[in-house]
Order: structure tokens, then sequence, then C-alpha cells
């Protein structure tokens, strides 16, 4: 332990900051994408669309059986091939392992959103709906107005865990050599030999953000427990 020189963590505070800002951005991006688009998909198969529905299903029990790093490495270096045949070419479409980073981790996470906003839908008492029907309400205005509002308030928590992981996972773009925090701290951690002081830090910042995210969402569980009572 008395080998160990955490004045090297400060030099390179700079470059692990802005490793820190990337992962963060990733995040935010990753978690309105993926909110929008889990909340239309939960729409689809909470109205029972024949079609569209299965397919929903489908791209959601796929998403959420395999792995997030292989559906990066599949984005990565098949759908450049797929594009470059449909645009008649037969080259591959670079798309870049930024737009890789964001593109897929909107669409992972949309099929997490989405089972979440689901359930919740189910779980809305029948008479909201009644009572829009009563008060002439249209489709469009029920969902938007009174029961998407009381979905997502109630389902905040597990969303905000979710979300949580979300931001963990976003160390998984190194394999796209991309400079997040554990990237940085990676790269840092080669030149300079000081792996351990390195990777300490880094699990310091994780488990503090984390823990930070985690007593929000005990917070607001306690908070929706009160209201119900």
């Amino acid at each position: 332990m008395n080998s160990l020189d955490f004045s090297i963590v400060l030099q390179a505070w700079p470059y692990l900051w802005s490793g820190l800002l990337f992962s963060l951005a990733l995040t935010a991006v990753a978690f309105v994408v993926g909110l929008v688009l889990g909340t239309g998909l939960a729409l689809v198969q909470h109205f029972e669309m024949p079609v569209i529905g299965k397919l929903v299903r489908g791209y959601v029990a796929l998403m959420r059986s395999i792995p997030l790093i292989l559906v990066l490495f599949w984005f990565f270096f098949l759908v450049p091939i797929v594009l470059g045949h449909l645009g008649g070419s037969g080259r591959p479409v670079p798309i870049g392992a930024t737009w890789t980073a964001f593109i897929t981790f909107g669409l992972f996470e949309a099929a997490y959103y989405s089972e979440i906003i689901r359930v919740g839908l189910r779980a809305v008492n029948r008479g909201q709906f009644e009572a829009c029907q009563a008060l002439a309400l249209s489709t469009f205005d029920t969902y938007r107005s009174v029961i998407l509002p009381q979905v997502l308030r109630v389902a905040s928590p597990i969303i905000l865990s979710q979300t949580i992981i979300l931001f963990q996972d976003t160390s998984l773009v190194y394999v796209l050599s991309l400079t997040d925090l554990l990237g940085a701290a990676s790269k840092l951690a080669q030149l300079n030999g000081r792996l351990v002081e390195m990777y300490l830090v880094i699990a310091v910042v994780y488990l503090a953000i984390s823990s930070a995210a985690s007593q929000g969402v005990a917070l607001l569980r306690k908070r929706y427990a009160i209201a119900r009572r």
C-alpha cells in the first residue's frame, strides 16, 4: 500500500472528467430515447395491435435475451454491411463508434423501459379510463393527460433503478475504443502503469454516483408510499 501514488490521478483528472462527461451524456441520451421509444412500444402492446404487437413483443424479447455488448458488436460490424447492400454499392457504410454507442444504447434500453411502462399501464385502475370516457376525452388526450402521467409517476422508482444500471453499462463502450470514464482510466493506466490507483478511484466514482442515485430512488419509493396512504 505504501507504493500507491494517487497524485497521478489528480494530474490526469481533466482527462478522466471528459470520460465521465461522455458516460453521463450517453446515459442521458439513452434514457430519453429509450423512455420515449419504450413508451411507444408499451402502448403498442397495451392496445394489442395484431401484427405490430407481435413484432414489438419479439423485439423486446430479443433485446432482453442477449447481452448489450453483443448488440454493440452487431450494430458496429453488421449494420454498415447491411446499409451498403441496401444502398446498392456493396461497400460497408461506416457509422462510427460514437453513433453506434448512442443508437445501440437507446434501442436496447427501450426494450427494458417498455416493459416497465407496460406493467404500469396494466396497474392503472379501470375507473380512470371510464372517467375519461365520461368526460368525452379522446384516446390521445386520455393517455397523454391522464394515464401516462400516472404511470410515469408510479413507475419512476423502477425507471430510475434501470437508469442506474444503464449508467453502469456505459462502461461497455470500451470495446468500441471510446473514451468513457472506464475507458479513460484504462488508457491512462496502460500509459503510466498505475492500474490499482486508477481503477480504485474509478470504482469510487461509480459507487458515489450510483449510491446517490439509489438514495433518490429510495426517497421516491417512500414518497409514493406516503401518497398512497
